[in-house]
Formats: structure tokens, sequence, C-alpha cells
């Protein structure tokens, strides 16, 4: 069973590639890449590239995902499915993408370039683009030699905060909750990441010291000071934002450090400064300069959890008084407490870090990933006029690309599922898709199918992962500042 799709980069409305699909370019470009040694200034580099390479394999990049197993109606045959999927550009339009890696810091110049003028420049991975090449390779399940010695090199040490995309649009969302939890890690949830010396000639980069557990690089406003406030510089806050998330654009760094400003979780600090002055900085918004100082305020303090708020809640403001029950929802339900996580997307964030932390992550991966499908099979199907073939193909290699990678036995990511259901995936998934209108009849059967599988791992997450994630000590002070037990109740449970 082969299926193919030529794959066309979704853009946003501010003209950038979604995130998801930029991701997915990148980490296949990365492993269509030799990754060898090159000399740079008389030192040998392992594990790099050079534009020529680069630019010449986004002209037409392949990737291929296949799982054997054996026939459902007949053990003694062995079935591949395998799902191939066709990137092509021009070559400027290449250059523009490499562009586009560099702004994202998924790769950095090895000897000093900023752009992609020259063919003979290399380049390599930073720790950003490692954890980012890292995550498709296990939900695929490449293993090559080359790009393990690339996972295994010391360089690889990022932790990413995943920061939670609109679905439809692919914007970060940037409510409140979210803005705290982002800022805790920003800060660092563990204590502030102090500089030896305050000293200008100090390096701000994070790149020697930042692998996304600790925080920001600090110093106290007043060298031996314990009352003076924490500072930063804009280009180090900048930096961290742009190398420990996973931002891809620097107009998404410049937001969320705004919503820091007007949180008041930080302020502009300016030495001796009037109070004219500081109000100049803070209506500019933030600056990502390393002449411009920025403080943790008294509220990011609390908020960052390194200092107790005397009212008991995070925000200094009073828990919303839980509400009782509506329309005979039961407050303890764990499956209520799941549709709330997934509703929310600090929650979800949340959520995310636990399966990560537990190896469960391929859990809530799947559910989001084939809502995302069958809201594109549910556009596909409401169009006026009949779906397109390409859009059916499309879709249908989309859905065989889920079941290589999270249902089918053996697959990379392989979920527990009933046994009935996964036979009848097995049995759908492994015949051949036909073509006008029987593929279309073959998309329904896959869609069903799907859906049946979203609903069994909902339910698995809900029973079993939900109670320890809300029990967890590391977690249950957030869950109660975000007032989960009360959000049950307000909101509606479809």
């Amino acid at each position: 069973m082969h299926q193919t799709s030529s794959k066309l980069l979704r853009m946003t409305d501010d003209d950038r590639p979604f995130t998801r699909d930029f991701k997915d370019l990148f980490s296949t470009l990365m492993v269509s890449l030799p990754l060898g040694p090159h000399r740079v200034r008389f030192s040998r580099i392992e594990h790099t590239f050079t534009t020529s390479e680069m630019t010449t394999n986004l002209g037409s990049l392949k990737f291929s995902q296949s799982n054997r197993m054996p026939d459902p109606k007949d053990t003694s045959r062995i079935v591949t499915t395998t799902t191939t999927t066709t990137f092509s550009m021009a070559r400027e339009m290449a250059k523009s993408v490499c562009q586009r890696f560099l702004d994202a810091r998924f790769i950095e110049s090895v000897d000093g370039k900023v752009d992609f003028s020259s063919k003979s420049s290399v380049w390599q991975l930073t720790p950003k683009g490692m954890n980012i090449l890292s995550r498709f390779c296990q939900r695929n399940g490449i293993s090559q030699r080359h790009i393990n010695d690339l996972l295994d090199s010391p360089r690889n040490v990022m932790q990413l905060v995943t920061l939670e995309r609109d679905p439809e649009t692919d914007k970060l969302s940037y409510d409140r909750a979210m803005i705290d939890i982002i800022f805790r890690r920003f800060a660092g949830d563990t204590g502030p990441n102090l500089k030896a010396s305050s000293s200008s000639s100090d390096s701000d980069s994070n790149s020697d010291c930042v692998n996304g557990i600790v925080g920001v690089r600090m110093t106290r406003a007043k060298r031996g000071d314990k009352k003076s406030p924490y500072v930063f510089t804009g280009i180090a806050a900048f930096d961290w934002l742009m190398d420990c998330c996973t931002t891809v654009d620097k107009r998404e760094v410049f937001d969320m450090a705004n919503a820091f400003l007007n949180a008041d979780l930080i302020e502009p600090y300016i030495a001796e400064r009037s109070q004219s002055s500081s109000q100049t900085s803070q209506a500019t918004g933030f600056r990502a300069s390393k002449s411009v100082s920025y403080a943790v305020t008294m509220k990011g303090m609390v908020v960052a959890g390194w200092v107790a708020d005397p009212t008991g809640t995070v925000n200094s403001e009073a828990a919303a008084a839980p509400s009782k029950p509506t329309n005979g929802v039961s407050r303890d339900s764990n499956t209520n407490r799941m549709t709330v996580i997934l509703r929310d997307p600090a929650l979800r964030l949340l959520f995310r870090e636990y399966l990560r932390e537990t190896h469960c992550e391929e859990n809530l991966a799947f559910y989001v990933e084939v809502r995302s499908f069958l809201a594109d099979y549910e556009r596909a199907k409401r169009g006026p006029a009949a779906p397109r073939q390409d859009t059916i193909r499309e879709t249908l290699a989309s859905a065989y690309s889920l079941y290589n990678a999270f249902l089918a036995p053996g697959s990379p990511c392989e979920l527990n599922i009933d046994h009935t259901l996964r036979n009848a995936l097995a049995g759908r998934m492994t015949r051949s898709v036909g073509e006008d209108e029987q593929m279309i009849k073959s998309l329904d059967e896959v869609a069903t199918l799907f859906d049946q599988a979203q609903s069994s791992v909902f339910k698995l997450m809900a029973s079993d992962s939900v109670p320890k994630f809300c029990r967890d000590p590391k977690y249950a002070a957030v869950l109660r500042e975000r007032n989960l037990e009360s959000m049950l109740a307000t909101v509606q449970i479809s």
C-alpha cells in the first residue's frame, strides 16, 4: 500500500509557514543531508553542511514512512504501507526558506555568515534545531547512523518550552494563564539564573548555559545589595525566548516580551531613573538591546515562585469561588477534567510537559493530530463542489502518516488501543484505496475509524494520566491557581 502526496506549505495571515509544516520541512531536509565534517579555519567541525547542500536538496525533497505488518486476512502475507511526501521549490525560494530556518534559530553559521549568498558557507544545527529534529525522528521511527551520531552529541541538551498554537491560525495563545506559565520558565522556576558579575564586558549570550531548564541570565541591579531588583538585558530576554521556546518568528518573541510588560511581570530598569524616563521606555515597548535593561517586579517574583504571595494566589487575586456543578456534570469526573485541559491552552501545555516526563506524550500528540486531520476532512467534504482528487489524496496521505506513526503494529509511537479497533484499522489501512468515488469512500471509512481511535485515546488519558497529573506536586499548585475544579462547573462539557 503506497500513498503519495505533494506537500504545499500552508501560510499564515502574516505570511509565514505554519509551524508544524515548517518544522517537518526542516527535519526532512536535515535527514536528507549527510551531516559530515567540514573544515573551517583549520578546524574540523562535525555534523555540518553547506549552503549548496541545503539548497540542492530543498529543490526536490522526499520523505518516506513505511510500516510492515502481517495481513489481517492472511497472516502468512506481509503488507507494507508507505507514505511518501514530496517538497519541491525553486533555488531562490530554497534560499528564502533557509533564511527562515536561520531566523528561527534552527541552524547557525560556523564561519560567521549571516546569509546564504555563498554556496560554500558552513552551517550546523543549534540545540533548538536538534530538539526539533529529535522529536521528528521519534515520531517517524527514523534511526539513521548520521542522525543518531548528531543527536548523541553533547550539544543536544535543549528542552524546548512547547508553546500552544491555534490549529486554525497557527497563532500563539497569549491568555494570562499561558503568559504566567511561560514567564515561570523564562525567569527560572527554581530561582534566578545569576551571572557571576554584572560587568558590561560579560557576555549576555545564552548559548553557553541555557538548556531550556534554567531561566534567562540575570544579575542584581546593584552588586552586593540584596534588596535591589534582579535585572537582565533586552537582548538576553530575546535570545532566551527565541532559543528555548518553539517560537519561529521574532515577532512572536516581541509579542511575548510585551505581554510580560503589560502583565506587570517585568518593567524597564534605568539606574537613577525618573518617572518620565520610565514611562517613555514603557511606551516604546520591549527592546531587544544590550543597552536596555529590565527588572523582575514583585508580581513577577510571585508568579515565578521565588517568593510567597500573602494572599495565597499567584496573581494576588482571590480565586473565583467554586461553582456548583450544573447540568448534572460531576466535578469529580476525570473525563470532564480531560475536556477542560484540552480546551485550555495553558493547562494543555502543562499536561503535555507531564506526559513527556512520564513517556506518554504520544497520546496527546495523536489526539491533537487526529483533531487536525478530522478538521481537514470536514473542510474537504463541506465544499459546495465535490472534493478535488488531490485534496482527497493529500488528506489520505495524512491518515497513512498518522497510522504508520501511532497505530500500526510496531510503529514508533504505538498506542495502546482496543484490539478489535486495531484490527479494524489494520484491515482498512492495508486495503487498496482505489480512485475517484472509491477514494472518497475510503477516506470516509478512515475518518470514522480515526474518530473511534481518538475517543479511545481520550478515555485512556482521562482514566490513567489525568488523576496522576492532578496529584503531581509539580503541577498541583498551578492547577489550583488556574482553578481547574471551578472550571469543571463553568465550562459546558460536550
